[in-house]
């Protein structure tokens, strides 16, 4: 496929993912005082109980203009297959410009990463409060593109250094993760320039990058011993193919085995499109999991 007709497709695949209304949720609660800490809640649409609870993060290379509003139908589909889902808000980078560039800055530190523990650790007592038919023993995360990103560090705060403020002291009760096109080696992303170059935006400055990648790298916080799968397409051009297999070797080095699912000539968004053929593969990764 030649490069403009790989954008046409990408943009296609944009198109019909970003189409659908938002929907609205059962429920919302905050997590914190800032308006971004959110977290929005849909009960499993055939009124069962004791449905397993998909948290769901949203990605947008950590910008201010992406929220949790465009994986709302999403959120729904996977609803409507059962599960109980949290959707989680978090801080973004500044709508405000980069210095020296064109577009918004990518993420905040540490603001992005605090928000993410926060929610992750509120999660079960808004459960009981927000979704009581949902069974908080049984949990997964997902997160598409930067969301996947920060649903791998979620399962990965009992490995972060020891000075970390979001340092877990046991692994957090999670059944697993799939991380949809995550971000998820930050050296690979920043060769390949990524989003146009969000990681570098996110973790600053050269030096920055340096000491903060021990902190924000899923390829570097390995092993975790929480079941991991990553979903790929293999025609997508927003986070390559090439990203998510730089994160399995890393976790098959560190003596961890994660799943991939390679999905042929699928994108970037398909994964979160609920009329998609990829979105019903994700949905069956999380039930394998859940269930």
């Amino acid at each position: 496929m030649s490069d403009s007709a790989a954008r046409d497709r990408d943009a296609a695949e944009t198109e019909s993912a970003l189409s659908h209304p938002p929907v609205a949720p059962d429920a919302s609660a905050a997590y914190g005082n800032h308006p971004d800490q959110v977290i929005d809640f849909y009960a499993p649409r055939d009124g069962r109980t004791g449905a397993p609870v998909v948290v769901v993060v949203h990605g947008g290379a950590w910008r201010a203009p992406y929220d949790r509003q465009h994986m709302s139908p999403f959120a729904d589909f996977l609803a409507r297959r059962g599960f109980a889902v949290a959707s989680v808000e978090y801080r973004c980078g500044s709508e405000v410009p980069q210095q020296r560039g064109s577009g918004p800055v990518a993420g905040r530190w540490p603001e992005t990463f605090d928000d993410v523990a926060a929610a992750m650790d509120a999660l079960p007592a808004l459960l009981a409060r927000e979704l009581p038919q949902a069974d908080a023993r049984r949990i997964v995360v997902t997160g598409h593109s930067a969301g996947g990103q920060l649903a791998l560090w979620a399962a990965a705060r009992h490995v972060l250094p020891e000075d970390s403020p979001w340092r877990l002291p046991a692994p957090p009760p999670l059944r697993g993760v799939v991380a949809l096109a995550p971000i998820a080696d930050f050296t690979t992303a920043v060769e390949l320039n990524v989003c146009s170059g969000a990681v570098g935006q996110f973790l600053g400055r050269e030096e920055d990058f340096e000491a903060r990648a021990p902190y924000a790298d899923p390829a570097v916080l390995l092993p975790t011993g929480i079941a991991t799968t990553v979903v790929q397409g293999t025609t997508d051009i927003d986070v390559p193919q090439a990203v998510s297999e730089a994160f399995v070797d890393a976790a098959a080095k560190a003596g961890e085995t994660v799943g991939l699912t390679l999905l042929p000539d699928v994108g970037h968004y398909p994964l979160i499109d609920p009329v998609s053929d990829a979105c019903a593969v994700v949905a069956e990764e999380l039930a394998q999991l859940a269930w």
